[in-house]
Order: C-alpha cells, then structure tokens, then sequence
C-alpha cells in the first residue's frame, strides 16, 4: 500500500467542468485512482459518470479542469492512439468483432511498418504470447462470438494492455454474466491488479463494490460527494450518498404526487403466469389493475427492461402467457399486442418511437392507420384531424399537425410517441422510462397523462430505474438480476428503493424460489398481486 502511495497516480482528475449547452454535465468534480488499485465510481442516472468515463477516455474535451496519468499530463484532444496508450474502456456490451479471431480482434489495423502482407500464423503467435503475458487461457483461433463473455472481456482487457495502457475503466462489466462468470472475472482482476494495473469500476449493483473494490467515489447530480475506504463505509452511508437522503428520510415529492389512495382500483386487467425470457428474467407472475399504475424498478441488466419489451411484443418470451382483460395475447408480436389493447412507449424515442422525417399527424396516427379512411386508404384530412385532438389532448406545442416531428423540443416528441400509444385507447399502457431526456416541465405533464390513463380504467406499468417515474406508481417491483427481490407501496424513501434496485437491500427467499424485500416492502408474499 506505502509503494502505491509513493507511486504516482494511474489516473488524477481536478476541478473538471463539463457543460452541453444550458446543461451542467460535471460540476468541479475529481477523481483518483492510484496503481494497482480497484476504485468503484458510482451514482445514480445524471450523476457524471459516463461523461467523467468520456473525459477520461479522450472522447470529451473538459471545459475546465485537468487531467494526468502517471503524473503526466493527459494527451491532447483527438490523439487517440496516445490516449490508448494510458486508459482504456471496457464496456457491457462487448467491442469485439464476433466474426473474426481472437488474433484478428487484438491485432486489428495494428500493422507492422513495411509489413505487405498478413502472416497468419505469425500473427496467432504474436497473439498466444499476448494473452499468455497477462494469463488469459483463450484459443486464438477461436472465433470471437464462440467465447463465453467473460472471456470476451478479458481479451479486451489483453489488447487494451498491449498499447501500453495501465488504467482500464469496467462499465457495468458483470451485467451479462452468471455467478461463475462473476468469480473468474473478479480473479482475473486481481491478478492484473497485482501487476499494477488500476481499475476503475462502474456499476449499479453495490454489493460487486464490496467484494472487489477497496475505495468508492460518490457522484450525484454533476458533483463529487465523497471518497472513501469501502472497508470504511457502511452500505446504508453508500446509499445516503447516492441519493442525498438521510436514514428514514422520504422525499418531499411525495408530499404532491398522486399515489393509490386516491383513486379506485378495479379488476385485474393485465396479467402474466410464469413468464420468463432466459438471461433476461426469471419466471414472473404480474397482475395489475384497472386504475393502477405498477412500477417495474430495476438498474442495468436486472431484467426490468426485457420485461417491459415481452409484455409489448417487442421480444419473445421463453416461456410463460400474457393476458389482458381475459384475453390470452400472442407473444412476441406487436400486432397482437396492438390488437389486446397494450399501449406502448419505447424506452428510446429517436429509434423506437418516431419517425423523424415525418409530420407530427403521420407519427401520432401510425398506430391507427386503419382508422382513416375506407378501404384500407388513410385520408389527409382525417389525419390531421386525428392528430389535432392528441395535440390538443396532450398540449403538444406545435405549429400544427403537418410540422416535421424533428423539429420538436425533447418533451414534445416524447408526447407524440405519448400520442400514438394512446391512439387505439389501450386497456393497458407499457411505458419504459418515459421522461428520459425531457425536461422538468415535460416530465410532469408526461407522467401526469400516465396517470390519467389509469384514472380512466386502464391499467399502466411503467420500466424505470428514474425516482421521478417510480413516484406516481401504487406499487413499486424491485427486479435484481433477473427476480423479483422486493415489493413497495406507495411511500416508499428513495434510499430503501435505491438500495433494493442496487442490490444491498434486505431480502428474504420467498416461497416461489424468488426474493421479497422485508425492510420497508408490502410484506407479500404475492410478489405481484
């Protein structure tokens, strides 16, 4: 530990300032990771992290502050082959190429100079002495896609090293991989921590922080918190610092939202029996209420979101029935999703939910296209006429129905995807983080109209590891890795909800082989009723 100390830092950043237009990114902010050790940064959404990483990584320029490794300063901006050679970034979702080699993947637009031509075997001997250098049992000749993800990791961990970079950056590096997965990659880690090599971990499940890291550093809303000792810091403390609430503490918006005691809750109209997707999520029994709005909480790869994606017919589940209103829904098909009665609004609005090029009136009636006229035509008037009223229902600002929908603020094109969800009156509305990347206004009035369409009769489920979103739910699932670890009512405090979502919640097995939250949770042993 006194040689790490003596030793400059890996990585030393001070005082960074980042701003994207009015929006304040990183606020002052700092971070220090020495050789050889394993430091955890962590925060909500909207925290910093991710554009801390791309500060760090030489892919944002600061608009203050500095940046050194090893005591030097950082390289200047868009030199990318020295910013290899002092940090790399290894993401969850893997940067390989899955058709090409192990050889090919580590040596790719590498050349030697006054090399013409490619010598394979040389170059899967370049590649076994690599792997070798740093222990990685990985065949070479392998084809990328045939390795387990673990493995694809540590050859990105190998070509990192091999430009020379001493300070590699893991993004949520667990997330796709089972618990034998978790344990070679947390051996592997320390062998290179060992080596000197430094890691800087990211992840939403706080308990990996416990087991891997020896200092955290807290970010919350574009600022620095604090760093400590894990060893030092208690998991309740963590998530104090996370969330900026105190122990028992609940966030003054409850004080104005709307929770399940106000309004009347009717039969059961959505409703999934052992419904599962493997890798994704566990077998699941959901039902949920005419007149209520069911939250699906859950951070990175906790299965909320392909949850959300098999109850619209986005994906096919491995198992397990839909139903709505009585109906048993073909799954993993989005017209008969339609033709139930599920609404959805997808979690990406730019991919998923416009279509760019297109007017306001011809996004917000895709859904209904077969309403507009005889015969299978769609009449223009009828169209514009259609889209004025979601316009006018939804106070989307505009300048009239034929406007190009790419002309719209964040929050008004999130109301037309809004819109087209709600074109066929759904008995039931699916809504995966629906205020990301709107504004405060925009996401009142969003979550307002999710509850209103409960207060209609409908039922609604909204996918989100946002706060906000959460707040107008009746009910509140906590989904980690997979299951189902706990359930809350209306009222719940941002810490227990955060600390269930990040996986350092208190939990007991239930009797379905699952887990229930017993600290703050309904006490149900129906996970879902």
């Amino acid at each position: 530990m006194t040689e790490q100390l003596e030793r400059p830092p890996a990585v030393r950043a001070e005082g960074v300032v980042k701003r994207f237009g009015p929006t304040l990114a990183l606020d002052d902010v700092g971070l220090t990771v020495r050789p050889g050790e394993s430091h955890a940064l962590v925060g909500r959404n909207g925290a910093g992290k991710s554009t801390l990483v791309n500060v760090l990584t030489g892919l944002h320029k600061p608009d203050a502050g500095t940046v050194r490794f090893h005591g030097e300063p950082a390289p200047d901006y868009g030199d990318m082959a020295a910013w290899q050679s002092k940090v790399a970034c290894v993401y969850q979702k893997s940067m390989v190429v899955p058709e090409l080699t192990v050889a090919e993947n580590l040596f790719l637009n590498r050349f030697e100079p006054g090399e013409r031509y490619i010598r394979w075997s040389r170059l899967r001997q370049k590649a076994r002495e690599l792997l070798a250098s740093y222990g990685v049992d990985v065949d070479p000749s392998a084809r990328a896609k045939d390795l387990a993800v673990e493995q694809r990791q540590f050859v990105e961990i190998a070509k990192a090293l091999s430009f020379g970079a001493k300070l590699i950056i893991l993004d949520e590096p667990t997330a796709q991989l089972d618990a034998r997965g978790i344990q070679r990659l947390y051996a592997k880690l320390r062998e290179l921590q060992a080596q000197g090599v430094a890691f800087l971990y990211i992840s939403h499940h706080l308990q990996e922080v416990y087991d891997l890291c020896t200092t955290v550093t807290v970010y919350r809303d574009a600022r620095h918190v604090l760093t400590e000792q894990v060893a030092d810091l208690s998991k309740a403390d963590l998530v104090e610092a996370m969330t900026g609430e105190g122990k028992g503490g609940a966030s003054s918006w409850h004080a104005v939202s709307v929770h399940g005691s106000d309004h009347a809750v009717g039969e059961t109209v959505l409703r999934t029996e052992q419904l599962a997707l493997e890798g994704e999520f566990d077998p699941i029994d959901l039902s949920v209420r005419s007149g209520e709005v069911v939250g699906l909480a859950g951070a990175t790869a906790s299965g909320n979101t392909a949850l959300g994606e098999v109850l619209a017919g986005m994906r096919s589940p491995t198992s397990g029935a839909v139903n709505v209103a009585g109906r048993d829904v073909r799954t993993g098909s989005v017209p008969h999703a339609l033709d139930a009665g599920i609404g959805y609004i997808p979690e990406d609005r730019h991919r998923q939910g416009l279509v760019l090029g297109r007017s306001v009136a011809e996004n917000a009636t895709l859904t209904v296209a077969d309403q507009l006229g005889p015969w299978g035509t769609v009449l223009p008037s009828r169209t514009r006429e259609f889209a004025a009223g979601m316009i006018a229902s939804l106070d989307i600002k505009t300048r009239g129905p034929e406007q190009l929908v790419n002309g719209l603020s964040g929050g008004n094109q999130q109301k037309v995807v809004v819109a087209r969800a709600l074109a066929r009156d759904p008995k039931v509305l699916v809504a995966l983080r629906p205020t990301a990347g709107v504004d405060i206004k925009s996401k009142d009035a969003l979550l307002g109209v999710v509850r209103r369409v409960a207060g209609e009769g409908s039922a609604a489920v909204i996918v989100s590891d946002e706060l906000d979103d959460l707040r107008v739910c009746d009910r509140v699932l906590v989904l980690f890795h997979g299951r189902v670890v706990a359930s809350y009512d209306s009222g719940w405090s941002d810490r227990e909800l955060v600390a269930a979502m990040e996986g350092v919640g208190e939990t007991t097995p239930s009797a379905d082989g699952g887990q229930e939250g017993t600290a703050g949770t309904s006490g149900n042993k129906e996970q879902t009723s």
